[in-house]
C-alpha cells in the first residue's frame, strides 16, 4: 500500500510539474495577481475577465520566471473570459481533454499566481447541462468541483488525471462557489474574440422587470410570467418599433421570454441588423410587433 500511495503521488506531482508549464501569472489588478492559460503557441493566453481591471501595462509572469507584456485582445463579462496576446517564444499551449468526464473523476486545479505553480487536487461533483450565466453568457455545460479556489486561482485551468485541461475556473459567474467555464465554451469565445475583439450581442434598449400575467392569458399562452417594460431608451429598437412602457414582453422570435436571462439568451449576436417579432400584452391583449435588433455597444 505504500508504495500504491508514493507512486500516485509521484503521478499526481508530475501531472502538475507537466502542466504547470503551460498556466501563467496575469497581473493586470491593484490586488493579487491571477493566473492564465497559454492556449496557442503565438502568445493567446485565456484568463477570467474579472481578474483583468486595467487594460493598460498588464504583464503576464512565464514559467521560467521571466515577466513580458501583454496587450488585451479581447473579453466578454457575460462569461468571465478574457484573451491577452504575449510576444515569447517559449510558451507550451495546454492539451485539450477528451474523452468523457464523470462525477467522480480526480480533477487538478492548477493557478500561478506568484512564481511558481499552485495546485489544488478533488473531483468532479456536479455535472449539468448547459445554462445561461446572469448576465446572459452561454456556457456549454456546468461544471463543479470540490477543488479549493484559493486566492489567485481564478483564470487558472482545471486539468484532468492525465494534465490535459478541462476547463477554466472562475469564482465571478456564481455567488457561492466557484466553477469551470468549460473547453468547448473557451474555444467558441476565443475565436470570436480573436476575430472581433469582442462577442457581439443584440440590443433592445429596454428596462424590465418580472411580473406575472393575468389569470386569463396562462394558458394562452403556456406561461405565468414576462417582462415588463418599465423604461424605454429614446432612439433606441424598442423606441423605433414601437414597444411602450406597460408592456410585458412574453416571446422574442418565438421563443418564450419569462425572466431577464431569457431575453438576453434570444438578443444573439446573428440577429443584429434583422429583424424580430416580439410578443407582447398590450391592454390585456396580444400583440405582435416587428423590430430590428442593434448592436449592443
Amino acid at each position: 500500500m505504500a508504495n500504491q500511495l508514493a507512486d500516485l503521488s509521484e503521478s499526481i506531482a508530475g501531472v502538475i510539474e507537466k502542466s504547470g508549464q503551460s498556466v501563467v501569472q496575469v497581473n493586470a489588478r491593484r490586488r493579487q495577481a491571477a493566473s492564465g492559460i497559454v492556449w496557442s503557441e503565438d502568445g493567446v493566453i485565456v484568463t477570467a475577465h474579472h481578474v483583468i481591471e486595467t487594460e493598460e501595462n498588464i504583464q503576464v509572469g512565464l514559467p521560467n520566471e521571466d515577466y513580458v507584456s501583454a496587450t488585451l485582445v479581447g473579453r466578454d463579462p457575460t462569461t468571465d473570459l478574457a484573451v491577452v496576446r504575449v510576444q515569447s517564444g517559449s510558451l507550451m499551449p495546454i492539451a485539450k481533454a477528451t474523452g468523457d468526464l464523470k462525477v467522480g473523476h480526480l480533477v487538478l486545479a492548477l493557478a500561478r499566481p506568484g512564481r511558481k505553480v499552485r495546485a489544488t487536487l478533488g473531483m468532479v461533483n456536479v455535472l449539468g447541462d448547459a445554462w445561461r450565466t446572469p448576465t446572459g453568457g452561454s456556457i456549454d455545460r456546468y461544471i463543479q468541483t470540490n477543488v479549493e479556489m484559493l486566492p489567485g486561482f481564478s483564470g487558472g485551468t482545471l486539468a484532468n488525471a492525465l494534465g490535459d485541461i478541462i476547463g477554466l475556473n472562475t469564482s465571478a459567474l456564481t455567488r457561492d462557489s466557484g466553477i469551470t467555464i468549460p473547453v468547448e465554451t473557451i474555444s467558441r469565445v476565443v475565436e470570436a474574440l480573436l476575430a472581433h475583439g469582442k462577442i457581439k450581442r443584440g440590443y433592445l434598449g429596454v428596462g424590465t422587470q418580472p411580473v406575472r400575467l393575468p389569470e386569463n392569458l396562462w394558458q394562452t399562452l403556456s406561461q405565468e410570467t414576462g417582462l415588463l417594460i418599465v423604461s424605454v431608451e429614446p432612439g433606441s429598437p424598442a423606441d423605433q418599433g414601437g414597444l411602450l412602457l406597460g408592456d410585458v414582453i412574453v416571446a422574442l422570435d418565438g421563443q418564450p421570454v419569462r425572466f431577464m436571462d431569457e431575453l438576453l439568451a434570444s438578443l444573439s449576436g446573428d440577429q443584429i441588423g434583422k429583424g424580430s417579432n416580439i410578443k407582447i400584452v398590450r391592454g390585456g391583449q396580444v400583440q405582435e410587433l416587428r423590430v430590428t435588433l442593434g448592436e449592443r455597444k
